[in-house]
């Protein structure tokens, strides 16, 4: 493929370059650049800044609030924040369920959600995995009793991702028990201050609260609030988890990243009395990550040019979730081998906002090792890579 860009598409390259150098705030740089842990404010203090300039929705029609660049556009400006450590939107309402929204939400479920979600006045978080229903998420049994103009909703859900912080969550529920699992589920959303609600935090192995149980108890629901027609959830979910695996590939992070690796390997000794981005074996290493991941960039690309024509992503957005979750475990791999003891030692504090003390270690490094375990989920999330690999094996080989 033709990965030049035109006159038009570098003038836009630098005019992000800019944009970026002189509206992304400092204190946010400097906490990226020393793996301090962004918070809510932060977040949303961003996307506003992005909001204002009118590219918080690359990928939203223009008729929505979305900017109407080309695909190829898209990819330079998200390239460009990610090479500069700007933090992307959190996916859940700018990417989950705003296109299930737009796609088979009513005309006033669009005029009451996307607004708010474009300029992040309002969070969301995802109700999809449970307890007894992870991949195989069809299995899932929280339900939702329709009583007159509400859904009643008992049941719970699990590894909620930011739920803490969330205004809204959006649901699968089972709403008939009398047919197959897929065709009894429907995709409604919820006000998480609606009473019944109840949050308990999942701590991590860095001591962060990242994901969550969400237990709902009798809570009830408007039924204007059911997205499209009840039992056609899982048509729904399939279009949304398209659109996050496709954002899981992460190549904009896996770039900076890369820089990063390339930084410390030329810093770090081999012990034979040179780099180790001189070391034969781990520059080898080093080029075939590179190799993959510009090979991940031109499959994404190919996708976005699909979305560029309105069509959903298909089997493709698996590929990309395999393929740049692996990527992103070897790059762990390969921050863990170069921090060696900078890695080692355990402060928490360092990494969340206002930490006053020193720092153990560069932020690189000394986040090497809860890096390394956090990404454990990532081939798991999102339908895990195992799932995708048998999607790919009905959807494109026909097996």
């Amino acid at each position: 493929m033709n990965a030049d860009f035109t006159a038009e598409e570098v003038a836009f390259q630098e005019e992000v370059r800019e944009f970026l150098q002189n509206e992304f705030p400092a204190d946010l740089k400097e906490k990226v650049d020393a793996s301090v842990r962004l918070d809510k404010d932060d977040m949303v203090r961003w996307q506003k800044i992005l909001f204002k300039k009118g590219w918080a929705a690359p990928t939203w029609p223009v008729e929505y609030g979305g900017t109407g660049w080309s695909h190829t556009k898209t990819h330079i400006f998200a390239t460009e924040m990610g090479l500069c450590g700007a933090p992307e939107p959190i996916p859940f309402g700018m990417k989950m369920v705003a296109p299930v929204i737009m796609a088979y939400g009513s005309e006033e479920q669009k005029q009451r959600f996307l607004p708010d979600i474009l300029e992040s006045n309002v969070w969301w978080c995802q109700g999809y995995s449970e307890p007894n229903a992870g991949s195989d998420l069809a299995s899932l049994k929280t339900a939702a009793v329709r009583e007159g103009d509400e859904y009643v909703v008992n049941g719970a859900k699990t590894w909620n991702t930011l739920g803490q912080y969330a205004d809204w969550i959006f649901c699968l529920v089972r709403t008939d028990n009398t047919v197959k699992k897929q065709e009894g589920i429907s995709f409604l959303l919820i006000d998480m201050k609606t009473p019944g609600i109840t949050l308990k935090p999942i701590v991590l192995l860095d001591g962060f609260p990242e994901v969550n149980e969400v237990f709902f108890d009798n809570v009830r629901v408007p039924a204007a609030n059911l997205i499209g027609e009840e039992n056609k959830g899982w048509t729904y979910a399939k279009v949304l988890l398209t659109h996050e695996r496709t954002n899981i590939a992460g190549v904009p992070r896996g770039k900076r990243r890369l820089k990063a690796l390339k930084r410390i390997a030329g810093e770090t000794q081999d012990g034979f009395g040179a780099t180790m981005l001189e070391n034969a074996s781990f520059k080898q290493r080093l080029a075939e990550i590179e190799i993959e991941l510009q090979a991940l960039e031109y499959s994404e690309l190919r996708t976005l040019a699909a979305l560029s024509v309105d069509k959903a992503p298909g089997p493709e957005s698996s590929i990309l979730k395999i393929v740049g979750t692996e990527l992103a475990q070897k790059m762990d791999e390969m921050f863990v081998e170069l921090a060696g003891y900078n890695c080692l030692p355990f402060v928490p504090e360092q990494f969340e906002p206002g930490f006053d003390g020193d720092a153990i270690g560069p932020g690189d490094s000394a986040s090497a090792a809860l890096t390394y375990f956090n990404h454990r989920k990532l081939s798991i999330f999102g339908g895990s890579n195992e799932i995708q690999r048998n999607i790919i094996t009905k959807a494109v080989l026909g097996l």
